[in-house]
Parts: C-alpha cells; structure tokens; sequence
C-alpha cells in the first residue's frame, strides 16, 4: 500500500515548469527594453500599454481553456461516463488538468519560432537612417560587425549595475511595492476558484470560467486606456506616480466591499450544524458521531456526501443513518435514514441523494455582486497599472533598464510569486473542517471549510498586505516631488543666468 501511490512523475512536471520559466523570463524584461529603446518617448507608453494587454488576452484565454479541462474528469478516454458517480460540484472531482499543459505547449513552441528573426537594432521611431552607436545616452546599439561580449565582461559589469539600482530610492522602494501588491494579487488569483467553490457553491470549472470571464477583458481595457492617457497627455513621471498612487487607492478602498458578499454555511452533520439542525461549528471528529447513528459503526474519515430531504448535507450515507437504497450511479437514493428523519425538518422515512445539497437561492445573488465588485475593482486597478510601471522605467538610465526591469522580475517572483501561494495555502489551510485520506490512510486534500473564517483570511490577508503597500508609495511621491522641485529651480535659475548675459552687452 505505501509504495502504490509513491509515484514519482510529479517531478516531470516540476522540471517542466523550470523549463518553461527559463524560456519566458527574459521576454519581459529584454522585451520592453528593447521597445523602450527604439520607439519614441511619448509612444513607448501606448506601445507597453498594448504589451501588457497582449499578456492578459493569455490568460483569459488560459482561463477558458483551463474551464474546459476542469469540466472533464481526469481519467478522460479511459473512463466511461456511466462509472463516474460524482460531478464537478464534488470536492472529490478532479479534472484533466494535463490536457492544458499539452495544448499549451503546442501553442508556445510555435510561438517562440518568430523569434528568431528579429533584428539585433531597429531604427529608432522617427529616424530614417540606421542609427548609429549613442554611448553618450548609455544605449549601446549592436553592429553585426562588433564582437560579441565576453561571459567576463558581461559578469564584471554586474556588481556595478547591482550598486547603482541598490542606490536608486525610487528603484528599490518600487521593488517594495511590487512584491507586497503581487502577493496580495497572486495569493487571491490562486485562491479565488477555490473560494467561488467554498463560499458559493461553484464547481472549480465553474469559478474559472467566471473568473476569466469577469476580470481579464476589463484589466485588457484598463491597461489600454491608461496607456492612451500617458500618450495623450505626455505625463511626466511625478505625475504618472499621483495617477498611480490615487487611483489605486481608490480601487482598495472600493475592494473592502467585498466582505459584505457573503453567503450562508452550507449545513453539514457534525460540522457546521448539529444533528438537530443548530449551528455550530466543529473542527474535530467526534461530533460526526449522534445517536441517531451510533449502533452503525461507521468511518469517520470517509467523505461521501449525501444530501437529506431536510436540506442537511451528511458526510456518508452511513452517518446519515441510511439503512437501504435502490438505484444505480450517480441516481442512487438512499432511504431509511435514521439521522434524516430525527431532524424533525423531513417526514418520518428520511431520504438522501448523492451529493452535498445545494446552496440557498441568496448565493447566486451575493455571487453576482461579487463577481460586478471584481470587476470594477480590475477596471480601477488596471488604470494605475501603467503610469505606476512608467515610473519604474523612467526612474533608470538608459543603460540600466534591460537589467533594472529584469531584476525587478526576478524579486517579483522569488519573493511574491513563491512564497504567497505557499503561506496563503497554509493559513487557508486552518479553516478546514474535514480532511480526506489518502489510500493507504494518509491525510489528503480539505473537503470542507469553516467558509466564515475563510473569508476573513482570504480577503484581509491581501487588505493588510496591499495596505503596508502604500508606505512606500507615499515616500516615492514625497521623493519625485522634491526631485521634480529640484529641476524646476535649476531651469529657473538658467533662465535667469541667460537673461543677465544678454542684456550684459545693453550696460
């Protein structure tokens, strides 16, 4: 028992993933330098504005594809469908998540091919002559006839680069932000189709498909219209950090309404309700057990729900006190139930059907508000997306961006990207009310939460984060202002110098 399910094939997946983040890594960060340094100033925030939009229309599109794979069960093609007798609403479903991961693969590997042909140089926008080597500006354009550089030379410049961007206040106070606001994002995406399914009764396909269809076209829009109003305007970085900063703000305060959509416990037998029907939440076993089911001897770690014709869900036909049944699959129904009947909500002969019972009719509406709530929320978000990511690009030197934007990537993900999913999981994983087991007698996967508690952390988790988040912000304002203070004086005080040395000639 212990070696059948020891399988080692996750760590096929696992070396895929580091494949994968190896090949798309440095499109972001060389992509957009090399935009920046070849389009117009005024256009390059458009033109990032239609990249980042580019790099939702993916997911949303992932999004779909992932809810149709979630739709079928794993074993698709070598299990027929008259033998599955759970459907996707089960916690027990899984769905043919491998079936993304081979399409999606196709999808990249043709993808990658263009390029390949992309030039070393472009012309820079605007200019109708190839353009020649601007060391003095810092941007270092590549001739097919200049050496390539060492692995040395490449490697001595990295320290000094590493100094300059470690002394940078704008720079590192913007990394600050990014890692506290992408582990606030990347905590809730990761979470939020188990949090439909919890709070509102969704299957994973479901809350997918809802969430793709919700968030991503809107945050598409957003990044391209607040790209065209960086365009338009011609707004300085000062500015762009104010957009950013206030309209953000804006989103997070308007994101606290989230905690008014709320939806009943399902009631569960020896979880959330007792036996008799009174609310209470228990995170131990023994409460599983009542009288009405005491002379049955059943399993406690067994997850099999079956819903009453009083409205409670019961985690197996047994503890439900069910004494017989008659039907096949998944239209099986189960009669003679002890603990069923002594409720008092149904008539003397309890029944119960297979699966958990549905939710109230007050769940689809709270769902609807908060799927609207997210959305405007992505909409407000999205439009402080691009000024904000202006002022990281316009904070570095030309010479310093490829590198700048790149290890802005790598902190993002080594220290927002990986651990949020990691302590998120753990402390959602506090509020489970009922562990599966695995074959040989293991824990396995939650089957059930206290969805008040999971609420509170799901939703404050990223409010504490995004909150601490806002310090920095102010303090890059505060530093931009002055900075932009600085300057002014300097033209003023150039401005004067020129006029003295005109009218010098008059005296």
């Amino acid at each position: 028992c212990e070696k059948e399910p020891g399988s080692l094939l996750w760590i096929f997946v696992m070396v895929g993933n580091i494949v994968r983040g190896m090949g798309e890594t440095p499109i972001m960060p060389l992509g957009i330098s090399y935009l920046e340094d070849f389009a117009k100033a005024e256009n390059s925030p458009f033109y990032l504005g239609c990249l980042h939009t580019a790099t939702i229309i993916g997911p949303f599109l992932g999004f779909l594809l992932a809810s149709f794979c979630a739709e079928q069960f794993v074993d698709l093609g070598s299990v027929g469908a008259e033998d599955i007798t759970i459907t996707a609403t089960d916690a027990r479903w899984v769905g043919a998540w491998w079936l993304g991961i081979l399409i999606c693969a196709s999808v990249n590997l043709l993808a990658g091919i263009p390029f390949w042909f992309f030039p070393k140089s472009l012309v820079k926008e605007g200019e109708t002559s190839e353009p020649e080597e601007t060391s003095k500006k810092g941007v270092v354009l590549l001739q097919e006839n200049e050496d390539k550089q060492t692995m040395y030379e490449i490697a001595k410049d990295f320290l000094p680069f590493f100094k300059v961007l470690f002394r940078n206040p704008v720079y590192m106070l913007f990394i600050c932000i990014t890692v506290l606001q992408f582990s606030a994002f990347n905590g809730m995406i990761s979470f939020m189709p188990k949090y439909l399914e919890q709070q509102f009764g969704k299957s994973a396909s479901d809350a997918i498909f809802l969430i793709g269809v919700y968030n991503l076209p809107i945050i598409c829009i957003g990044y391209f219209f607040g790209g065209l109003f960086m365009k338009k305007f011609k707004i300085n970085t000062y500015q762009a950090a104010n957009i950013a900063f206030w309209v953000s703000l804006l989103e997070y305060l308007v994101y606290f309404a989230a905690y008014w959509t709320v939806c009943d416990t399902s009631p569960v037998a020896g979880l959330t309700v007792s036996y008799e029907g009174i609310k209470q939440v228990s995170y131990t076993e023994n409460t599983l057990l009542a009288g009405c089911n005491s002379d049955c001897d059943c399993p406690l770690k067994t997850w099999d729900p079956v819903c009453g014709n009083n409205g409670i869900t019961y985690v197996s036909p047994c503890l439900a006190g069910c004494k017989a049944s008659r039907g096949t699959g998944k239209s099986v129904v189960f009669e003679n139930c002890t603990c069923v009947a002594a409720s008092g909500f149904s008539s003397q002969n309890g029944s119960a059907i297979l699966g958990q019972c549905y939710g109230e009719e007050n769940c689809d509406k709270m769902l609807h508000y908060f799927l609207i709530l997210s959305l405007v929320c992505s909409f407000i978000f999205s439009l402080a997306a691009m000024p904000g990511y202006m002022v990281l690009i316009r904070s570095l030197k030309p010479e310093e961006k490829s590198f700048g934007v790149g290890i802005h990537g790598l902190a993002s993900r080594v220290f927002a990207g990986i651990p949020s999913p990691i302590y998120f999981g753990a402390l959602i994983d506090t509020t489970c009310l009922k562990w599966g087991t695995m074959t040989c007698g293991g824990e396995g996967a939650c089957r059930m939460y206290d969805v008040l508690t999971y609420r509170w952390i799901y939703l404050g988790l990223p409010a504490v984060l995004r909150g601490v988040s806002y310090i920095p912000s102010a303090l890059i304002l505060l530093i931009l202002k002055k900075k932009l203070k600085s300057e002014s004086q300097d033209l003023l005080n150039t401005a004067i110098e020129m006029q003295d040395k005109e009218q010098e000639p008059l005296k």
